[in-house]
């Protein structure tokens, strides 16, 4: 066994129902006195109660899905000009991400409190999206130093992106089998993320106000993406941010409709990661295979189904197919070629049924 893991040094709080004082703290213990707070003003109910506890002297409310540089070019300006020295951001992965593209440039400390399972708070991962081209890299500045996460926030959100959010969670689990860097410690993270996740979303599905669901599937959340933060982004990853940058598609919706053909088009040419994937479902579910524990737990939860019914034009798949040829790994189990993943794109965008 040789391999190099490594851990990234972060302060992870659970606390339902109590993110004010959890965040204070957490404030209070990095040094700050001067806060910018990062939360649009669709998550303004939920960030008021945070933000009469800790020292504000901004609030910044220019979320934009995929960070434009723009956008985050605005962020920075308003940091500075603030005289900021650390950042709270409360919200989904845009707001986390947005955060992250601020701490990159200032080296301004995040408390990240988030509202989605999107993960993003527990990677040292960047994103920042100019014209049609998504690009990523990882930095440990942009790395949250702590992460308050408070069930009692996730109550309200919708349905379909507590579907679409956990889904996304689930597919840094499964990239985390097979990317570029993983190793056996990612590969057992991902596991566990995958049963918890299979156990959460349904319970949350049934029950949106269920914090006991809700907490189960934020700590699956987590555990993918620690995982996914070692292992790299994989082929499912690859394509996503290529389509989300390109077509501007819902992020979350992208990954939930991709991830079933990426497992399938993988699995028989990984089968240790497959019977990993398969087993931690079965757990759940009872299944044999990973594609079938998949695909029971997006039939509990009516997944989405079509790139199409995201507003990907079929002419797309043309235009994106070079540039994620380009990005996919090079040890990407199953071999890429442009008929198979044409073949694979076709079928994500009619929302076909898994062959």
């Amino acid at each position: 066994m040789r391999f190099t893991h490594e851990t990234l040094p972060q302060r992870v709080v659970f606390a339902a129902g109590a993110s004010p004082a959890a965040v204070a703290a957490e404030v209070q213990a990095l040094g700050g006195s001067k806060v910018i707070l990062i939360a649009s003003d669709r998550e303004k109910e939920l960030a008021d109660p945070i933000a009469k506890q800790i020292p504000v002297v901004l609030r910044h409310e220019e979320v934009v899905m995929h960070v434009p540089v723009e956008v985050a070019r605005r962020a920075r300006h308003a940091a500075a000009g603030a005289g900021a020295d650390i950042l709270v951001s409360v919200g989904g992965g845009s707001t986390t991400g947005l955060a992250k593209a601020v701490a990159m440039t200032t080296g301004l400390p995040i408390v990240a409190v988030p509202t989605t399972y999107a993960g993003s708070e527990a990677t040292n991962v960047w994103g920042l999206t100019e014209g049609e081209t998504k690009t990523t890299g990882m930095d440990n500045k942009v790395l949250p130093a702590s992460v308050v996460y408070d069930a009692s926030l996730l109550t309200t959100l919708p349905g379909e992106m507590t579907v679409a959010s956990g889904l996304n969670a689930m597919a840094h689990c499964v990239d985390s089998m097979w990317g570029p860097r993983t190793d056996p410690i990612d590969r057992a993270l991902a596991h566990e993320a995958i049963r918890a996740l299979a156990a959460g979303l349904p319970a949350v599905a049934d029950d949106s106000t269920s914090v006991e669901g809700i907490e189960q599937t934020l700590y699956g959340a987590y555990l993918a993406a620690v995982a996914f933060a070692s292992a790299g982004s994989g082929m499912h990853h690859k394509i996503c941010h290529v389509l989300g940058g390109m077509f501007n598609l819902p992020h979350a919706q992208t990954h939930a409709v991709v991830l079933p053909y990426v497992l399938a088009f993988n699995a028989s040419h990984a089968p240790e990661a497959e019977a990993r994937i398969a087993q931690a479902f079965g757990a759940v579910f009872g299944t044999q295979t990973a594609s079938a524990g998949l695909a029971a737990l997006r039939q509990v939860l009516d997944a989405p189904r079509a790139l199409r019914d995201y507003g990907m034009p079929k002419v797309g798949i043309a235009k994106a197919l070079g540039p994620i040829m380009t990005a996919i790994p090079a040890n990407n189990p199953s071999p890429v070629t442009e008929e198979n993943l044409t073949a694979l794109l076709e079928a994500a965008w009619a929302g076909d049924p898994i062959s």
